[in-house]
């Protein structure tokens, strides 16, 4: 018992917590089933690669959009109830592209389905926020992070084995009835773990009344955090304009083309890479400086596209996805980041607040992929190559750490003006 209490808070593992973990692997087991997939479905239903940069983008912009209010809303209501109300918006979008197997219909349900990632992530992030102590939460944004790869190995397999089974159509639509049971399942047990929160106090800032304004909220953003945005932003340009692609590359225009399964494999060995740096990074960045971590995760994003241009086998392919999961090197220690210098008590607007704005940029990238897919995949690959180089250079030179002191220090501050 002791050894497993010592484990427990080693990996800031709490109820709540473990209710959010058991969430995000049953939602997005089900989700990364027919996720991975949807490029090849919407060409199987008839719409063409501009279909596709229209998910992405869309992907990009409505993540975007959803990501303020969810904040707003778990601010507003708590996270359970919050969380509650996410995923049955998700489930609505399974329904819409289980019953209408048109193209149409996967960008109607998307824009519900969609939701759930993006409108959970502020309110996920600031629950972990809340229940663990300030040097324990790069641990605790790493193993949701982990948890999140378990179903991002395993979906694309079953999901592949499904188009292997039923084909292209019906095996995708199958998968999103999975989707739509796991949820359900998932709704059950994230009501019963996730504890209620206290009530709310009129002194706290930001939570008695939470700000609805993102300008407003802007003003309490960090000039370092400011950087680490900018940056961020052109980083994932260079990972969105070539990311709905991606299976088409490796499924339909390379020389050796590989199958739904196999590509289902190389995502697992993605995931599985991701899964083995994140509790040895975060217990370094908890202890060390954290610029490092996240130099060196935009190095590993912007090193896929270029790579992967010159993969045209599956062995070659393994090396790629391998590479790729090494992006998520210090992906956690970017999201602590964000989660440390919010102010205490609207830590989940902040966080919404930021990727609002990060992804409505990159939503132009999404857009932008088509066009540049049309004109050639390697022009797609190397324009994407370029903005990694510009984002990590930037990084690199004026990025900073963000000192944790200081830090609480301004967020004790700015409730006591």
């Amino acid at each position: 018992m002791a050894r497993a209490v010592r484990v427990s808070d080693f990996l800031g593992l709490t109820r709540s917590t473990v209710g959010v973990l058991f969430m995000v692997i049953l939602v997005g087991m089900g989700e990364r089933m027919a996720e991975r997939f949807l490029p090849i479905y919407l060409l199987a239903l008839g719409g063409g690669a501009l279909s596709i940069g229209l998910l992405n983008g869309m992907d990009n912009l409505l993540s975007a959009l959803y990501s303020f209010p969810g904040g707003y809303l778990s601010d507003r209501f708590g996270t359970k109830r919050a969380l509650l109300i996410f995923n049955m918006v998700a489930m609505c979008g399974y329904l819409v592209v289980i019953i209408f197997p048109a193209w149409q219909a996967v960008l109607l349900g998307a824009v519900f389905f969609i939701s759930w990632s993006a409108i959970s992530l502020p309110a996920t992030m600031s629950l972990i926020a809340k229940v663990l102590p300030l040097h324990k939460r790069t641990m605790g944004v790493s193993m949701h992070s982990l948890v999140r790869r378990f179903p991002m190995a395993l979906g694309p397999i079953l999901g592949g084995a499904c188009i292997g089974l039923w084909g292209e159509k019906d095996g995708v639509r199958a998968a999103f009835v999975v989707a739509l049971l796991l949820s359900f399942v998932a709704i059950v047990l994230q009501q019963k773990l996730i504890e209620d929160e206290p009530p709310k106090q009129p002194g706290d800032e930001c939570s008695y009344v939470p700000e609805k304004n993102p300008l407003k909220l802007y003003h309490l953003m960090a000039p370092n955090l400011r950087r680490l945005l900018v940056a961020d932003i052109l980083v994932r340009y260079c990972e969105q304009i070539p990311y709905a692609f991606v299976v088409v590359w490796c499924m339909k225009t390379i020389s050796s083309p590989v199958s739904a399964l196999q590509f289902g494999i190389l995502t697992s060995i993605e995931m599985a890479t991701a899964v083995l740096v994140y509790v040895p990074v975060a217990y370094l960045a908890d202890k060390t400086t954290k610029k490092p971590f996240v130099v060196m995760t935009f190095v590993f994003f912007t090193l896929f596209p270029l790579t992967l241009l010159f993969c045209r086998s599956f062995n070659w392919l393994v090396l790629a996805f391998i590479l790729r999961g090494f992006k998520e090197f210090g992906e956690p220690t970017r999201k602590a980041l964000i989660m440390d210098l919010a102010p205490e008590n609207c830590k989940a607007g902040m966080f919404g607040l930021y990727y609002l704005l990060r992804d409505v940029f990159v939503s132009v990238a999404a857009f932008g992929g088509a066009f540049l897919w049309l004109i050639s995949p390697t022009t797609n690959f190397l324009v994407a190559f370029s903005f990694g180089v510009a984002g990590t250079l930037g990084f690199a030179f004026w990025g900073s750490d963000f000192p944790e002191v200081e830090f609480q220090d301004k967020s004790f501050n700015i409730g006591s003006d």
